[in-house]
């Protein structure tokens, strides 16, 4: 994406006890290209489900405007990844976590019931409501397994010198 457009909304990854790849959630207003963070998964997750028609923007948060000090800053003191606008919120009572993997190649996203029983693939999804009629409200399409893409400029440079010697290897 070119630097002087606004951006999707970001997550910012490291370990975190509530989500084990995501500690920060953040959105980049469309105006002042300022990164903002968001309180919860839930909240950011409202803004990417309808980012593209309704772009992030200062304005329209509580206590919030372009003529504040950005809240985070986009650095490799943390490794960022962007994920796709207009992804579908998590459906009610379904938790989505995010997990970095340890080379730092990919993030994967996974779906907890109500029960905790992770579903890893859209198969696991349909068979599972398939299975437990009282989720007949909620649809397959309810669900996303597409991951958020990470920033190669905000990785290690220890991880990048330790996947070196892999085929397609990201560099800087």
């Amino acid at each position: 994406m070119a630097k002087d457009s606004p951006k999707t909304p970001k997550t910012s990854s490291s370990r975190s006890a509530t989500n084990p790849s995501v500690s920060v959630w953040a959105a980049q207003c469309e105006k002042c290209l300022k990164w903002r963070r968001i309180a919860t998964q839930e909240e950011f997750e409202e803004i990417r489900s309808r980012f593209t028609e309704e772009p992030f923007n200062c304005h329209n948060q509580p206590n919030a405007s372009c003529d504040d000090p950005t809240d985070i800053e986009y650095d490799s003191s943390r490794t960022w990844a962007i994920d796709k606008p207009n992804l579908p919120k998590t459906p009610s009572g379904f938790k989505r976590e995010l997990y970095l993997r340890r080379d730092y190649s990919k993030m994967d996203a996974y779906y907890f019931t109500p029960s905790g029983k992770k579903l890893r693939s859209f198969t696991e999804v349909t068979t599972f409501l398939q299975q437990n009629p009282d989720f007949s409200d909620v649809k397959p399409s309810d669900f996303s397994f597409t991951s958020p893409k990470v920033m190669i400029d905000t990785i290690p440079s220890t991880a990048l010198l330790a996947n070196s010697h892999k085929k397609g290897a990201a560099s800087r």
